[in-house]
């Protein structure tokens, strides 16, 4: 090959593995970069399409079907939504559910919006009518904002929110825990709103995220816990089978109770990253997320497998959840049935197990809480 072409050849590979490496950087950032609040890259958008006495209707898709309570949520608007209205006149192309509630905003004729787990804004006080306190929890990165709901038992529940989500939304269980006099410790965590960033400003899938459970943890025994419940979705799953394995407070986590868990990884990115990346490039975007994370098969894809599981576990998931392998849970639960039980959710996607049965997820937490109080 002559100097010159064999030149042309090495730069044009160059460029090659170049836009290889930015590919996978920028498919690995739909799992990384996920912004709280903000809808994930797997949530479809929909239209708003009329509104009339308690109902609105929306863009016909699979989502805009999903059984349950949500809420509907666009830019500057907020509004709660119940199930499907069967018999309601509609077009071909639309679905008219029921309308509970508009809690921000106004629900205009052409505002594109889309469902989401977190059904309550603002605070325990203000969406719910429930006393609390806002604390400050101390980090290893910095101060962690908390809301803390007082009741007279001395078994504390701390929630932990997941991916695409803030700590409003385990405000879905806090009246029903509220119920059961049991105090919530409801935490941020880093990267999110009021919270510290990770230093290289990426998720890391509860990886390194589960040392400010730990700090929380830390937290709720020096202010009166006896014993703590861990209640975490999706990622904030994942952090508390790490705090069960890792922190020097093991022994004071009486119990979990892990919502769609993200056990996983690998299969979480590449279900996050599909919606921007061609298939074949997936294994670009799970190469570059390990890359950039530090993430590896062996320690955080195999956290169900290393947990300690020595304490009640209950478990919430579905098969319907494109987004944390359900595969993943069935293994994990049938390591040990004589302490995990799961409760399956038809029907319910990634965080929502909550939202397509609220009945049944409460009573379910009641059978489970009632031997741990």
């Amino acid at each position: 090959m002559r100097p010159a072409t064999a030149t042309a050849a090495a730069v044009t590979a160059l460029i090659g593995a170049a836009a290889t490496l930015a590919a996978g950087r920028h498919a690995s950032d739909a799992a990384l970069k996920v912004e709280p609040g903000k809808p994930l890259p797997t949530d479809p958008a929909l239209t708003v399409h009329a509104t009339a006495s308690h109902q609105v209707a929306l863009t016909r898709s699979l989502a805009s079907q999903r059984p349950g309570v949500f809420g509907l949520t666009g830019h500057a608007c907020h509004a709660v939504v119940g199930p499907v209205v069967e018999h309601a006149p509609h077009t071909a192309d639309t679905v008219v559910r029921r309308l509970d509630r508009v809690t921000h905003g106004t629900l205009d004729v052409g505002t594109k919006v889309w469902l989401t787990p977190q059904v309550h804004l603002g605070n325990p006080r203000t969406a719910l009518g429930l006393d609390h306190a806002d604390v400050d929890i101390p980090g290893e990165l910095g101060g962690l904002p908390a809301w803390f709901v007082p009741a007279d038992r001395d078994t504390w529940v701390i929630t932990v929110h997941g991916l695409g989500a803030t700590r409003e939304h385990p405000m879905v269980v806090m009246e029903f825990l509220h119920g059961m006099r049991i105090p919530v410790l409801d935490i941020a965590y880093r990267g999110d709103l009021g919270a510290p960033r990770s230093p290289d400003g990426l998720a890391h899938l509860g990886e390194t995220e589960w040392r400010d459970l730990d700090a929380a943890l830390r937290y709720a025994v020096r202010y009166g816990a006896r014993n703590i419940v861990v209640h975490g979705w999706s990622t904030g799953a994942t952090m508390a089978l790490h705090a069960l394995t890792h922190s020097a407070l093991r022994d004071r986590i009486s119990g979990l109770i892990l919502d769609s868990p993200v056990l996983d990884w690998e299969g979480t990115v590449r279900a996050l990253a599909a919606g921007r990346t061609p298939a074949p490039l997936l294994p670009l975007a799970v190469r570059a997320a390990q890359g950039r994370t530090g993430l590896s098969g062996d320690r955080t894809a195999g956290v169900a497998a290393s947990a300690a599981v020595d304490i009640p576990v209950l478990v919430f998931h579905g098969p319907d959840d494109t987004i944390a392998p359900w595969a993943a849970t069935r293994e994990f639960a049938a390591r040990r049935p004589d302490l995990i039980t799961l409760h399956s959710v038809p029907g319910a996607t990634h965080g929502a197990m909550w939202n397509a049965d609220p009945r049944g997820y409460e009573e379910t937490m009641r059978r489970f809480l009632t031997p741990l109080l």
